[in-house]
């Protein structure tokens, strides 16, 4: 279910809700604007994820009828609520400079990210017990028929060593230089790269991933997008992920090709479940 790239804080799911394309002139702000990637096609989107949810959502009601708890609801909140885990950047770091100016490297609590919150009622103890039956039966039937361990996601489990690629592309370090460069240039310390930046302690992420949103800490994300705007980083970065994939897809042709079958079959179950329960 990850994404491409170096994860830059903590992983959940709403993070491909908080980076889509923006459609604004002036510039990349969001990770879309760059365009697709070669293995998108074999990815695990947020389409998906809603879908899976609702899906997921009209199995574990019929299921929990049948346990007895006729009225439970499609969305249901846990009896008490969980840590919140968010993020909010892109795999090239912070690039919208509105965000940058406002929010540093964290975000707006009451953001995109809110609105992925359960908006159902709270599950009593007496639910919540067979809550967990439920749910794993309504996994085993939207996996049916793919092999977990061979061929779901497999472009997922590719990221580490495309990543390790990346990182050594000539034309990318250079681009990291150039950006560091002007940081420092701007009056900011010297970081690698903007995974660097964008997990700097001084931050001091709470619990949920949150920052400050310091002064400071505003100050380096505007510069930061300044800098890579004017030499293109996240453009030249995303140039290279593009080469890793296409020659990692290349190499292990039928793998991926096996990965998007399973993807398939999952989405089509997906389908017939809305289509039967929705």
């Amino acid at each position: 279910m990850t994404k491409r790239g170096w994860r830059l804080g903590v992983v959940a799911v709403v993070a491909a809700v908080c980076v889509s394309g923006s459609g604004m002139p002036g510039g990349v702000r969001s990770a879309s604007d760059l365009g697709p990637l070669p293995a998108d096609r074999y990815s695990y989107t947020p389409e998906d994820y809603q879908r899976e949810k609702q899906a997921s959502g009209l199995l574990i009601r019929a299921c929990m009828a049948g346990r007895g708890h006729p009225d439970f609801p499609l969305d249901p909140r846990p009896p008490s609520d969980p840590l919140r885990l968010s993020l909010v950047a892109t795999d090239y770091g912070v690039l919208d400079p509105r965000a940058a100016r406002r929010w540093g490297y964290g975000w707006d609590p009451a953001g995109p990210a809110a609105a992925w919150e359960p908006k159902g009622r709270r599950m009593t103890d007496a639910e919540y017990a067979d809550h967990s039956v439920c749910s794993a039966e309504a996994s085993r039937r939207l996996m049916r028929g793919i092999d977990l361990k061979r061929d779901w996601l497999y472009a997922g489990t590719r990221t580490t060593a495309i990543d390790k690629t990346v990182r050594r592309d000539p034309r990318l370090r250079n681009a990291w230089r150039e950006w560091s460069d002007c940081l420092v240039e701007k009056g900011f310390k010297r970081y690698p790269d903007p995974v660097a930046v964008y997990a700097d302690p001084a931050w001091k992420r709470g619990e949920d991933g949150n920052t400050r949103h310091t002064q400071r800490e505003r100050a380096t994300a505007v510069a930061d997008v300044t800098c890579k705007r004017r030499h293109r980083t996240a453009e030249i970065w995303h140039a290279a992920l593009a080469r890793a994939q296409s020659t990692d897809i290349a190499r292990h042709r039928d793998r991926y090709t096996a990965g998007l079958r399973a993807l398939q079959t999952y989405r089509a179950t997906v389908a017939g479940v809305l289509r039967d329960l929705g």
